[in-house]
């Protein structure tokens, strides 16, 4: 069994798109390689706990009562567990009693839902209130320490995403424990060892702090929100160049290489990526190439309709 964790349950386009896919792999899963199972999807509303990609706006806590149950039950209609990215990685302890965070907490903490972390601050408010919730360890961590990275394995984590620096290294992960618990993240669109990865993780915290408020709102709604954005070319690798990264897991690879070992948990980065780069990328890894074809039509059509459709599916 192969287990893909894929972004955006928010998103009208790429959120209308997965639960197609989670379907096609249901109902026709001759078109995919064996085993293949969408175990999570990734992404968050827009609080001040998010972290690794910027979800600006705001929700009051009547759009939390109604919003979040409708997100999150459509998944989990499917069998498919969300998983909120809470990795911001300056939170305080001021930050902890944000009211609209607690609430989309209770709401998620169903039994199947799970949540992404980075601050031990936050991490701990969780376990304390949330007890149940499943926790994954989160890459914004940059553990590229072997010692650290096998003690994180060690720590009462239900997945640790490993810092893309290990994707290839063989020497490492062959002798990692809880091979089971580890999550590698294939389409990294970062270069390696990147010098500035932390600072952009805290740009994004700082952004979200500073913007997640009703004066955000009301600028998205009339057009005039402006995201600052973090200066990186990389930032435009689309789902071609990013095979060229030597961070690239291929798909063969997966199969023939990491599943052997005992490596069962992929991740696929994307969230805020367009839905025909998404589809792209899901046909590579899950597709079986004789069904690429008919699989990305079906994902790009599904996604096209839910744009006509000027509603949030």
């Amino acid at each position: 069994m192969v287990k893909f964790h894929i972004p955006n349950f928010m998103d009208r386009f790429t959120g209308s798109m997965n639960m197609a896919l989670i379907g096609m792999i249901k109902k026709a899963p001759q078109m995919f390689y064996d085993g293949v199972e969408i175990a999570s999807v990734f992404d968050s509303f827009p609080l001040i706990w998010n972290g690794g990609r910027i979800v600006a706006g705001y929700m009051d806590m009547n759009t939390t009562e109604r919003v979040v149950p409708q997100y999150l039950g459509r998944f989990n209609a499917l069998g498919v567990p969300c998983r909120l990215t809470f990795t911001n990685p300056i939170i305080t302890e001021k930050e902890l009693a944000d009211p609209v965070c607690n609430r989309v907490l209770d709401i998620a903490d169903n039994g199947l839902n799970e949540v992404i972390v980075f601050s031990p601050l936050l991490e701990e408010h969780i376990r304390k209130t949330h007890p149940r919730m499943k926790i994954t360890s989160s890459t914004c961590k940059q553990i590229t320490d072997v010692s650290a990275l096998k003690t994180e394995l060690d720590k009462n984590y239900s997945l640790v995403v490993l810092d893309y620096n290990f994707n290839n290294n063989f020497d490492v992960l062959k002798d990692l424990p809880h091979k089971e618990k580890c999550e590698l993240l294939c389409n990294a669109v970062c270069v390696p060892n990147c010098p500035r990865r932390g600072e952009h993780y805290k740009f994004i915290g700082k952004y979200q702090l500073e913007h997640c408020c009703p004066e955000e709102l009301e600028k998205i709604r009339r057009g005039t929100a402006k995201v600052e954005e973090w200066k990186c070319p990389h930032m435009n690798n689309n789902a071609f160049t990013r095979r060229n990264s030597p961070l690239h897991i291929s798909p063969k690879d997966i199969y023939t290489k990491y599943a052997p070992m005992g490596f069962v948990n992929f991740k696929l980065e994307g969230r805020g990526n367009i839905f025909p780069d998404l589809a792209e990328q899901y046909v590579y890894y899950m597709a079986k190439p004789e069904y690429r074809d008919i699989v990305r039509y079906n994902l790009l059509c599904t996604a096209a309709s839910a744009a006509g459709s000027g509603r949030q599916a």
